[in-house]
């Protein structure tokens, strides 16, 4: 095979950026550069005090938190390696590329921050950065979407058959609908339903814009999918269909069993049940958004979540400069 499209292309120059032939790429980016920012702006001093206390937190909030900064330390970074090593490779388009690099420096920034969170609240580092390893439910998530990516490692691998790119939108799927679709939302949910309560208000803040980043690449990956799909349509067939509503729904389950782990005892009027809820309701979006049937029929059991997305403007805490967020309404960000 040798179409002309994202994929391999051999008639374009990686390097001539413009005339652009995908501008949804280059609004990605430019979304993006709207939405930067870093960790260090956001004050961790509130935070360090109610860590501290001993009156503030309860032990299953505590649990809930480590919990979250142990699987987001490391699905960032696995995130970023499948990135430059993986889909880099394959997707030859420059203005796909180039939000392909910027998204990689946005999960540098992402790492950073639990860096910076770690440090902030004295937490032991092998603990936070090995629960990938050591808890069964963050275990299951990762391995999941790294066995969905394997055959891209190999240097030898192409998407030069129907084979191999219905194999490259494994991939696609299970990093960006998967991984960064379904594995980051319901910690999403809990780290903010604890900002709201004015509880760990920095390290809730960080969540919030990472979940602003993260609609973004939901949405740039979901057009990618949805473009190979519309220039290689031969691979969509119903039985590649039926198998990645097959993967999705056996995502929900780990996603769904993390929740309980996180949260067994619910927190803040919230229940795991509910957590549960709004995993179904988050799936049954990313289904339709690459074209496949909804599976759950769940309302969103949170609608303040809307409110990490809809502000235009915040000031960081020096109250120096007023940063620009680009607003996530068009986007996939729940």
């Amino acid at each position: 095979m040798n179409k002309q499209g994202l994929l391999n292309n051999s008639t374009v120059d990686p390097n001539k950026i413009l005339p652009m032939r995908y501008l949804w790429a280059r609004q990605h980016y430019k979304n993006g550069v709207a939405n930067n920012w870093t960790p260090e702006e956001i004050s961790m001093q509130k935070d360090i005090e109610q860590w501290k206390s001993n009156k503030v937190l309860s032990e299953t909030e505590r649990h809930m938190i480590l919990w979250n900064l142990g699987f987001f330390s490391t699905a960032e970074s696995l995130t970023a390696n499948n990135l430059v090593l993986a889909v880099y490779r394959h997707v030859t388009n420059p203005e796909c590329r180039q939000y392909l690099l910027r998204q990689a420096y946005e999960e540098a920034v992402h790492t950073d921050t639990f860096i910076y969170c770690c440090d902030s609240l004295g937490l032991d580092p092998d603990e936070i950065f090995n629960m990938y390893e050591t808890i069964p439910t963050i275990k299951a998530k990762d391995d999941f979407v790294v066995k969905l990516t394997t055959s891209l490692f190999d240097p030898t691998f192409e998407t030069n058959t129907l084979e191999n790119i219905q194999k490259f939108l494994h991939d696609l799927v299970g990093y960006y609908v998967i991984m960064e679709g379904i594995f980051f939302y319901a910690g999403f949910a809990m780290m903010l339903a604890l900002r709201r309560q004015g509880k760990m208000t920095g390290i809730g803040e960080q969540f919030e814009y990472i979940m602003r980043d993260e609609s973004i690449h939901l949405a740039f990956g979901c057009d990618l999918i949805n473009t190979i799909k519309a220039e290689n349509p031969e691979i969509w067939t119903q039985a590649f269909q039926d198998e990645l509503v097959g993967l999705i729904k056996q995502a929900a389950i780990l996603e769904k069993q993390y929740a309980f782990d996180a949260c067994p005892q619910g927190v803040l009027g919230i229940n795991a049940e509910q957590f549960c809820n709004y995993v179904e309701y988050i799936v049954d979006r990313r289904l339709e958004r690459i074209d496949l049937p909804k599976q759950y029929g769940k309302e969103n059991p949170f609608p303040w979540m809307s409110q990490a997305t809809d502000l235009n403007k915040e000031k960081n805490f020096f109250e120096t400069r007023v940063t620009e967020y680009q607003t996530a309404g068009s986007l996939d960000w729940e």
